[in-house]
């Protein structure tokens, strides 16, 4: 870029950065309510081979790999059957089947978002669709919608979190839903709790929004402003108390901490206003907050009863030059994962990642990590990019032309990668 010399260009170019940076802020905030290795960060390997596969801890997280576009020798295929015992989920390769089609669209499902809804926001590329997510020592079991069903007969499974963990949500509602007759299956939204219920099964597949997991003041009636929020990193109880009695708990929140800027954090009461808070770097905050939620899942949860696991951090993708993209811009365009072994972007602050691992091993009840990030490092391929809404209207035609502003690159087209949490999800359950 040429040097701006001029006082007008200086301006001219402050005025275009902040209207990027409130761009992004609006993709993180605005929601409806309906540089380590991974490796040395999470302790475990990836899962061996059949005649020299060994035990990992009942705690564990994943690692990166490699991702490239090929075709499935089953034939040759020397993987075991996935246990979870055994093998790192975030060990593989993505591989492209064009015979592989997701088991429903955006059109049949009928409990999806506009915000996620890709295909019927006008995108016609269809690749994306057609990617399995194949570990390198084990097979990932594909999902069966009755199997699922069936774990889930007589329980409550609940997703907690953000905007993505809402999506891996109706994800997996839209990937049951469509075996279910129609008398035989309700949704209830609600601003904080949504509840899709299959009768027959007496089960429900649930959704908390609690971006923070503590508490906030932006939790319902969000504050656009991040300046403005303010979080009380010592309580999660408003929202824990819809969180017991629940089978399946699934937990997440990252996004809303990535804003760059320090965190309001606050002990104790609202009522004194910003009277009290103290402003720490995110990992801080972000470490208080989730010792809280720690404590309250050692102290409440019965693991006889319950099992418990974490979603981790769903990588954005807004610097195209993190895949050597240098003419980019953001995700807008992309069409297939990257390939390069081990990519990790700037999306994803692997200093969370580590206070998440630190915070887990020293609990009492065992988290089941399901460890999504590296796999969804590749994908600068699925996000909804402009093919979405934002502020509660459809990216306009004329807006689309103007991916720097209107390109989201943290949410995820659905069909598309939430599916693939999913599978995992359902291979721990089985």
């Amino acid at each position: 870029m040429s040097t701006i010399k001029t006082s007008r260009g200086k301006l001219s170019f402050s005025i275009t950065a902040v209207i990027c940076a409130f761009a992004f802020v609006a993709l993180l905030y605005t929601e409806r309510i309906s540089t380590l290795s991974s490796s040395t960060i999470f302790k475990f390997k990836s899962c061996a081979k059949r005649d020299a596969a060994k035990h990992t801890k009942h705690k564990r997280s994943a690692d990166d790999r490699i991702v490239e576009d090929s075709t499935v020798n089953y034939a040759a295929d020397d993987r075991f059957e996935f246990d979870p015992n055994e093998c790192s989920v975030a060990h593989g390769k993505w591989v492209f089947n064009h015979s592989f089609k997701p088991l429903y669209t955006d059109r049949s499902c009928p409990y999806l978002d506009k915000q996620v809804s890709c295909v019927k926001n006008g995108r016609r590329d269809s690749d994306y669709r057609h990617w399995e997510w194949q570990p390198d020592d084990c097979i990932l079991p594909r999902f069966d919608p009755k199997i699922a069903l069936q774990k889930l007969r007589g329980k409550r499974l609940m997703f907690i979190g953000d905007s993505l963990q809402r999506g891996q949500w109706q994800s997996f509602v839209c990937l049951v839903e469509f075996i279910i007759p129609e008398d035989q299956k309700s949704m209830r939204r609600g601003r904080a709790h949504s509840v899709f219920k299959a009768k027959e099964y007496n089960a429900t597949i649930e959704f908390y929004w609690a971006p923070y997991l503590v508490e906030s003041n932006s939790d319902l009636h969000i504050i656009v402003d991040p300046k403005q929020r303010i979080l009380k990193v010592d309580s999660v109880s408003k929202h824990a108390k819809h969180w017991k009695d629940v089978d399946i708990l699934v937990f997440n929140t990252y996004i809303w901490w990535m804003t760059g800027l320090k965190i309001k954090s606050l002990w104790g009461s609202f009522a004194n206003g910003e009277e009290g808070f103290e402003e720490l770097e995110a990992p801080v905050s972000y470490r208080i907050a989730l010792k809280t939620w720690a404590n309250w899942v050692d102290s409440t949860v019965n693991p006889n009863r319950t099992r418990v696991f974490f979603t981790t951090m769903s990588p954005s993708h807004q610097r195209s030059a993190d895949w050597n993209h240098k003419d980019g811009i953001k995700c807008f365009n992309e069409t297939k994962p990257v390939m390069k072994k081990g990519h990790w972007g700037t999306g994803s602050d692997k200093r969370i990642m580590s206070v998440v691992n630190n915070v887990v091993e020293k609990m009492k009840v065992p988290v089941t990590f399901i460890n999504i990030t590296q796999l969804s490092e590749y994908r600068i391929d699925g996000h909804t990019s402009v093919y979405t809404e934002m502020g509660g209207k459809l990216v306009t035609d004329e807006q689309k032309k103007d991916p720097v502003h209107f390109a989201d690159c943290i949410h995820w087209c659905i069909p598309g990668v939430p599916d693939t949490w999913n599978q995992i999800l359902f291979a721990y359950l089985l």
